[in-house]
């Protein structure tokens, strides 16, 4: 049996040269690492799979250690309860002494095509998101501040709840900042929050977002635009731990684990002098990069499957099971400036378009079929080219007036009962 790639394994286990053995003897090409780095657990998520044998002293500790970086295969000699205990505590599979080559081999080609990782809400099986998963499940073992970095629509906020919850304050608050949208006018009031009497109109004692945050994670989405009044207010309460509200005399201590995402290059803004240094190296102990869309383009066929079962409910009147090959090919031709939620979005509009079971290629945007796909989709009549230009701009209207179809009619220039209409007729959900 031929094997796509070589494996990384990390053996645990007195008998190990019997393993490597049986590697060799079912064709898996091994890379290779000496016992001091295979101890550390700064080198775990190199590896592909993990083998521990639970008939040695400690494997408990091993397995709770090994599971956030990797799948783990433990095997042993025969005994339920052990085993039972194994798979109760995160093991992937359970083998019996003595290994057998079907046994293992199985095992591999279970594992060849999937990442080492599966974290809830980020889809992909590409080489360059195993990096990504594991530096979730690396950043989910400790208490350290992470900064996400990576290209609008990449996902950013989806990889900090991802991290929150595989944390231990996985039970705790997750609070977003969209730091954006906070006026350097209301920005102490928001974060640390007020004290009854503090000024006129202060009649109550408020909590900020960062004492609702306490013993969980606080998410400031899009750092890199904050202004420098933002960065001095906030840096004193990641170093410290603590904060005074409005009208307060003493501080409040705050548990805070924090998380910050940008689409910017902060250290560029710190070598500009837009962006301080100190707060950079206070948020960037832990570093993930998402990747855009256009480097992972394999991953584009798994997204669409993705978001078709999470938006074909909101066609009534019709089941969408797919789309077609053309169409898919349409995707992966093209370069998704948005990446992963301009791809998103295309396919919820497809499904609002659509006539058939699968999504064609009439039913994507203009702009994709900018390609040679393009000419099959011109041979249609004229009725067909001016109803699909229609729906653009309708849906095009939606967009920007966020679905309020009285903006959205204003938008094109026609009465709301016109526009109503029209959704009716071209089954556009709303």
């Amino acid at each position: 049996m031929v094997f796509l790639r070589s494996f990384s394994v990390l053996v645990i286990s007195d008998e190990a040269k019997s393993l490597f053995e049986i590697f060799d003897s079912i064709g898996i090409t091994l890379r290779k690492t000496n016992k001091a780095k295979a101890n550390s657990n700064a080198t775990f998520s190199n590896y592909d799979i993990a083998f521990l044998d639970i008939d040695s002293e400690g494997w408990e500790k091993r397995l709770i250690e090994l599971k956030q970086y990797m799948p783990v295969i433990v095997f042993g000699k025969p005994n339920v309860n052990l085993a039972v205990k194994a798979m109760k505590l995160g093991a992937t599979d359970f083998l019996q002494k003595p290994l057998k080559d079907n046994s293992m081999r199985e095992i591999f080609q279970n594992f060849k095509d999937k990442p080492k990782v599966e974290i809830e809400g980020l889809i992909g099986t590409s080489r360059i998101m195993e990096d990504v998963y594991c530096g979730v499940r690396k950043a989910a073992l400790t208490d350290s501040n992470v900064l996400i970095t990576g290209e609008s629509g990449t996902g950013k906020e989806i990889v900090a709840r991802a991290i929150h919850k595989l944390s231990d304050r996985k039970d705790n608050p997750f609070i977003v900042i969209n730091c954006t949208a906070i006026p350097d006018t209301l920005l102490e009031s928001e974060l640390f929050g007020f004290e009854k009497g503090a000024f006129t109109g202060a009649n109550y004692t408020k909590k900020g977002l960062i004492e609702w945050a306490d013993k969980g994670t606080l998410f400031f989405d899009e750092i890199g635009d904050v202004s420098a009044l933002f960065q001095t207010k906030i840096l004193r309460v990641i170093q410290e731990g603590e904060f005074i509200r409005i009208g307060g005399n003493h501080p409040v201590r705050v548990d805070v684990r924090f998380i910050a995402a940008t689409n910017k290059d902060i250290q560029k803004a710190c070598k500009e002098g837009s962006f301080r240094e100190d707060l950079f190296y206070r948020l960037n102990v832990i570093n993930i990069e998402i990747p855009p869309l256009r480097n992972r383009k394999e991953d584009i066929p798994s997204l669409v499957e993705f978001f078709i079962k999470k938006h074909a409910h909101k066609r009534k009147d019709l089941t969408i099971r797919g789309i077609t090959e053309e169409a898919l090919d349409a995707l992966m031709n093209h370069s998704f400036p948005g990446n992963v939620r301009e791809l998103e979005n295309i396919i919820e509009r497809a499904i609002a378009f659509t006539s058939s079971a699968e999504i064609t290629v009439k039913d994507l945007p203009a702009y994709l079929l900018k390609t040679p796909h393009s000419k099959k989709s011109t041979q249609g009549n004229l009725r067909e080219a001016v109803d699909t230009f229609e729906k653009e701009l309708i849906w095009s209207a939606l967009q920007k007036s966020r679905g309020n179809i009285s903006k959205a009619a204003e938008l094109l220039g026609i009465h709301r009962q016109q526009l109503q209409r029209k959704l009716k007729h071209y089954k556009i959900a709303t």
